[in-house]
């Protein structure tokens, strides 16, 4: 007996490899963008602390260059000395507008991230129940479908035996011939 379901079944196979390779697919994805993300909340800090040392030397530098004029320009400390306070008034102040950004902006993205987890979770596995599904359903159609073929080399197998003994009918009846013919 041929065996006519093999093909069938490595059809069905292959196809339920497929799904269960893009659903792993799909949850790689939304683990390596939570990574990134994570990555993104993470690395504000380090931004934050770079970027404050860049304006404290911007204002180390603009002191430095005060001093210079100070030492170079005899009569001018007390100027000197106003605009010094004005200077160091102002990057206190950038300073304090800085870390209050950095505040707002890594709350809103820890917010933000928090959603997405929510929401990328809840899609996951939405997307795992319909994935269930669909495998539950394909390997109905799998089963029904090998019934299907089995029945069909069932049949065939009929139909060659049935066309097989018409044969030998066909010959017997020829040789008959033959034979009457011949005497």
């Amino acid at each position: 007996m041929v065996d006519y379901t093999t093909p069938v079944t490595t059809a069905f196979e292959m196809q339920r490899a497929t799904i269960e390779q893009s659903q792993k697919a799909l949850e790689q994805t939304v683990s390596f963008q939570q990574n990134v993300n994570e990555a993104l909340i993470d690395s504000l800090d380090t931004q934050e602390s770079a970027q404050r040392r860049s304006v404290e030397l911007s204002k180390t530098a603009f002191h430095s260059y005060l001093d210079a004029v100070e030492a170079t320009v005899p009569g001018m400390t007390g100027t000197i000395d106003e605009l010094r306070a004005t200077v160091d008034e102002q990057y206190d102040f950038l300073l304090e507008n800085h870390a209050e950004v950095f505040d707002n902006v890594e709350s809103e993205m820890v917010e933000g991230v928090e959603a997405y987890d929510e929401m990328t979770e809840d899609y996951v596995a939405a997307v795992d129940e319909q994935v269930g599904m669909l495998v539950e359903a394909h390997e109905e159609l799998e089963s029904q479908s090998v019934e299907v073929a089995e029945q069909f080399g069932d049949q065939l197998e009929e139909v060659q035996e049935q066309v097989e003994e018409i044969q030998e009918q066909v010959e017997e009846v020829q040789a008959q011939a033959a034979d009457a013919v011949e005497a």
